[in-house]
Formats: C-alpha cells, sequence, structure tokens
C-alpha cells in the first residue's frame, strides 16, 4: 500500500515535530507542522491565540486549519490536541497513516519545562499526568501504529517509524 502522507500523534514533548523532520528526510518527503500552521493564519503564537480566544476556540482553529490544509507526500507532526479534532482526525487517517509517539507520563514530566509558554491546550491547574490520562485512549484509538519512544533517540524513533509501516 502506497501510503501518501505519515501523520504524528502523541502528546506534547512526544517528539512530533524533531521527529517529523528527520523522518521526511529520510522518507524523502515534505513536512508540516500543524502548530506552525495555525500559527502562520492567525500571525501568533499558539500560546497567544490560546490566552485570548481560549481552549474550546482554539480547538476549533485547530481542527479547521488541518481540514483546510492539503497534505501529498508529508510527514505531517499534529498538536498535542489534534485527536480533539473529529473532522480533521477523520481526515488526516484518511489521507495517510497515524502513528502514535508514545511516551511514559513521566518521562513527558521530565521533558517538558514550558508548559505555560508552550501553548498547550489545557485548562488551568491540569497537570500534564492528567492530561495524559485523558488523551492517552483518543492517541490509542486513532492510531493506525504506535511506537514505543520511551528511551529511544529521535534517529531510532524514525527507525522504528519506518519499520513499523513497511518503508
Amino acid at each position: 500500500m502506497l501510503l501518501k502522507n505519515i501523520v504524528l500523534i502523541g502528546m506534547p514533548g512526544a517528539g512530533k515535530s524533531t521527529i517529523g523532520v528527520l523522518l521526511a528526510k529520510s522518507m524523502l518527503m515534505d513536512f508540516i507542522d500543524t502548530d506552525l500552521l495555525i500559527q502562520k493564519k492567525y500571525g501568533d503564537s499558539l500560546c497567544g491565540i490560546i490566552n485570548s480566544q481560549g481552549i474550546d476556540a482554539f480547538l476549533q482553529i485547530e481542527n479547521d486549519v488541518i481540514c483546510e490544509a492539503e497534505f501529498d507526500n508529508c510527514v505531517i507532526a499534529t498538536g498535542g490536541s489534534a485527536v480533539y479534532g473529529e473532522e480533521a482526525t477523520k481526515k488526516l487517517r484518511t489521507e495517510g497513516v497515524a502513528v502514535y509517539l508514545k511516551l511514559s507520563s513521566d518521562e513527558l514530566v521530565r521533558r517538558i519545562d514550558n508548559i505555560h509558554t508552550r501553548g498547550i491546550a489545557m485548562k488551568q491547574g491540569t497537570t500534564i499526568a492528567e492530561l495524559y490520562a485523558e488523551r492517552s485512549p483518543l492517541y490509542e484509538k486513532y492510531a493506525d501504529v504506535t511506537v514505543e519512544c520511551e528511551g529511544l533517540t529521535p534517529e531510532q524513533c524514525v527507525e522504528a517509524i519506518a519499520e513499523e509501516i513497511g518503508r
């Protein structure tokens, strides 16, 4: 089966953008970060959009931007909250294979030190562990492939993804 796109899903801090760039290079594909598409369209940071418009509006913006975008032969790094957008998730899975970059909640806490400036769609007072518990079932549900990234370098994750999707 020839895949048009590889869609990376997972928690903030899982390495979707970092791994996505390396994967795109190794697969001779383009790279698109949906967070950057949002920032470009709205002329503001994710954090700025969330602060000015609220989480619900941001989630709708994220869904709409993904639905409007055209992806062809791309590795797509989605925002961690993209799985809340039903239409966006359906589009991405129809046009490619969804790869869940899975890490433990503890590892994500270690990686994310800029939680309040990073632009994470989460309610005030929510912990990374709570967000992980809320989102993990969605990543599992929408993933065509799950890659355990715990203890792996970005390059090893790229190898694991390529192996899993058979390229």
